[in-house]
C-alpha cells in the first residue's frame, strides 16, 4: 500500500513538473507573438527595465493581462469541470454544456444594459453578475432534474442544463439587440471567447475568485471523492451530504461564471481538462484538481496565441479554437459512453 501510494505521489510530481514546464514554454511564446513580435531578448530586457517606451507599452499594457487572464480562467475553467463531474458522478458533466455559462452570459448582458461599458472601476462588478446568473442557472437545473427517489440523474441533469441554456440564449440575444451599436459589438467578441481588449482591472476582478475558491476546491478534495462513491459511502464516512454538495456546486459556479465574465463562453476545457488530468494522474481528487487546473491553463493559453498568431492579420476568438479540438472530443466521449 505504502509503495502505490509513493508510486502516486512520484508520478503526480512528475506530471506536474512536465505541465510547469510545458506552462512556462507556451507563456514565453504568447508574450513573444503577436501583431507586433518581441524577440525573447527583448522581453526579457524589458521586463528589466531596458526595453522602449514601445516594447513596454506592447508587454505590460496590452500582452500581459490578457495572459494572465486566460491563465486564471483556465484555471477556474479546468477545476470546475472536475467538481462538477465529481459531484453528478457524470463523465460529460461541464459548466458550459450544464447550461452555467449561458446563465453567466445573461448576467453580462444584464450588467451591459445597466452600465453600457466593460473598462473602468464598474469591471470589478462583472463577476458578480456573472456569478448572479450561474447561481439563478444552477438552482432552476436542480430544481427541474432532481428526482426525489434517485436523486440528480446524469441523463436528466445533461437534458435540463442543454433545455434552460437554450432558454437563457434566447433572453441574452434579445436583451444584446436593445444595446448600442458598439456596446453590442464588443460584447458579442467578448462572448465568443475573444480575449482582446483585457485591462489590469479584469485582472483585479478576476483574480479574488481564483485565489479565494481554488484552495477551497483542494481543501474539500476529500469530499468529493466521497461523492464520487455515492451518497450512502459519503453519510458513512461523516460527511455532511446536502451542505457540502451545495458548498462546492456553489464553487464551480464562482468559478466557471468568474472566469466566463473575463475570458467569455469558452467551451469544452471543464470538459477535456478533468478528462486529461483523470488520465495522467488518477480519479484522488487531491491530486486530479490541481492538475485539472493546469492543463486548463494550457490549453486556454495556448488557444488564445494559436488563434492571434497564426491567423494574422485577422485573429481567431481563444473560444472557436477550443471548441475546434473541445466537439470532436466530446463526440468521442459519447460514443465511447454508449
Amino acid at each position: 500500500m505504502r509503495k502505490h501510494v509513493q508510486g502516486i505521489g512520484k508520478r503526480v510530481l512528475t506530471v506536474s513538473i512536465s505541465l510547469t514546464i510545458i506552462c512556462l514554454g507556451v507563456i514565453i511564446i504568447s508574450l513573444n507573438t503577436g501583431t507586433i513580435r518581441l524577440s525573447p531578448l527583448t522581453v526579457l530586457q524589458t521586463f528589466l527595465g531596458y526595453g522602449s517606451p514601445q516594447d513596454a507599452m506592447v508587454l505590460f499594457e496590452f500582452r500581459l493581462p490578457r495572459i494572465l487572464i486566460t491563465m486564471l480562467a483556465g484555471i477556474g475553467l479546468g477545476i470546475s469541470g472536475a467538481i462538477l463531474q465529481g459531484l453528478s458522478r457524470n463523465a460529460l458533466a461541464d459548466p458550459g454544456i450544464l447550461g452555467l455559462h449561458a446563465g453567466a452570459s445573461l448576467g453580462l448582458i444584464v450588467f451591459l444594459t445597466l452600465f453600457h461599458s466593460m473598462n473602468g472601476a464598474s469591471s470589478l462588478l462583472i463577476p458578480l453578475f456573472t456569478f448572479a446568473g450561474g447561481v439563478v442557472t444552477a438552482f432552476l437545473i436542480i430544481m427541474v432534474a432532481y428526482d426525489r427517489y434517485n436523486g440528480l440523474l446524469p441523463i436528466r441533469l445533461l437534458l435540463v442544463g442543454i433545455a434552460i441554456a437554450a432558454g437563457f440564449n434566447a433572453i441574452t440575444l434579445f436583451l444584446s439587440l436593445r444595446l448600442d451599436e458598439n456596446t453590442y459589438s464588443f460584447a458579442s467578441r467578448w462572448l465568443i471567447g475573444n480575449v482582446w481588449g483585457r485591462d489590469w482591472i479584469h485582472v483585479y476582478a478576476l483574480l479574488p475568485w481564483i485565489v479565494i475558491f481554488v484552495p477551497y476546491a483542494l481543501f474539500r478534495s476529500k469530499s468529493l471523492d466521497a461523492f464520487s462513491l455515492g451518497d450512502e459511502v459519503a453519510v458513512s464516512l461523516g460527511i455532511p451530504v446536502r451542505r457540502q454538495r451545495l458548498l462546492l456546486l456553489a464553487t464551480a459556479v464562482a468559478l466557471s461564471c468568474a472566469s466566463v465574465s473575463m475570458v467569455g463562453g469558452v467551451g469544452f476545457i471543464g470538459l477535456v481538462a478533468p478528462h486529461l488530468a483523470r488520465r495522467l494522474v488518477g480519479p484522488l481528487h487531491q491530486y486530479y484538481l490541481p492538475i485539472a487546473g493546469l492543463v486548463g491553463l494550457v490549453i486556454l493559453v495556448m488557444a488564445d496565441t494559436i488563434g492571434r498568431s497564426l491567423f494574422q492579420p485577422n485573429a481567431i476568438p481563444a473560444g472557436v479554437v477550443v471548441a475546434s479540438v473541445g466537439a470532436p472530443y466530446f463526440l468521442y466521449l459519447l460514443i465511447r459512453t454508449k
